[in-house]
């Protein structure tokens, strides 16, 4: 990965965002990037920026590591943004009642009759398990591949702004509405955070009310368009406190 800073002959920069699936999903299901009532797209068009939403469903901070090191699309984006923003650490600290790698391999299990059994065989144990099973990532991995993703990225755009985020709360049964691994990924974001002069936006703040409510999605775990606006006004405010300049003025009449 290599870059060179975006010039003021570009006139809008853009904003580069690693992301699981709560970036892009609304209250019924996932949505295309480009989609103008999900957050990122809110906090683009507030900045007057482009957006590049490189992410997956089920992604974890590894997995921002590997996309900002080896997607095409993120080294195409770097040298032209303004800012990165890591939206993710939510799937982090989930439970996992089998290791990331293991669950990741069920969709390679051949014969599809085996892998429709495994599938719902892993589907049953999930909720049953979730309330003793421990983090899909332990807390000092999500920070230590925050860190490694930081340092590149740094490295090639030194002194971007960048913004992450502590995980979002859910009601989900198909985790068993258990959630024991989000305070000591926060406690381990916030302490990397810290270090790095790194701006946060806690998207339990933004989300917390939808979700517990279960207004925002019927998996209750994704969003409605109330809470994608909530975390945009918040994302907006942490760019701010990043050193991105606020949004241009008004043009109307």
């Amino acid at each position: 990965m290599s870059s060179e800073p975006h010039t003021s002959e570009q006139a809008r920069p853009t904003l580069l965002i690693f992301a699981d699936s709560l970036s892009y999903y609304g209250p019924t299901g996932g949505l295309p990037a480009d989609d103008p009532r999900i957050w990122p797209n809110i906090v683009g068009e507030q900045l007057g920026w482009d957006v590049e939403l490189i992410g997956r469903i089920g992604w974890t901070s590894r997995d921002v590591w590997w996309a900002s090191t080896q997607d095409p699309r993120a080294w195409a984006a770097l040298p032209r943004a303004g800012a990165v923003i890591f939206a993710t650490s939510g799937m982090d600290s989930l439970p996992s009642v089998w290791p990331t790698a293991m669950r990741e391999l069920i969709r390679y299990v051949r014969p599809s009759w085996l892998r429709r059994w495994v599938r719902d065989g892993y589907g049953w144990l999930q909720p049953r398990l979730s309330p003793v099973a421990r983090a899909a990532l332990p807390p000092h991995l999500t920070a230590d591949y925050l860190e490694m993703t930081r340092g590149a990225i740094d490295f090639n755009r030194p002194g971007i702004p960048i913004v992450a985020c502590l995980p979002s709360v859910h009601i989900a049964d198909t985790y068993g509405r258990a959630h024991q691994g989000r305070e000591p990924t926060v406690r381990a974001v916030t302490d990397w955070a810290q270090r790095h002069d790194i701006a946060l936006v806690d998207l339990k703040l933004a989300v917390a009310d939808e979700v517990m409510s279960g207004r925002a999605n019927p998996d209750g775990i994704h969003w409605n368009f109330e809470a994608h606006r909530a975390v945009a006004e918040l994302m907006l405010k942490a760019l701010a406190e990043a050193g991105v300049p606020g949004p241009p003025p008004s043009t109307g009449p």
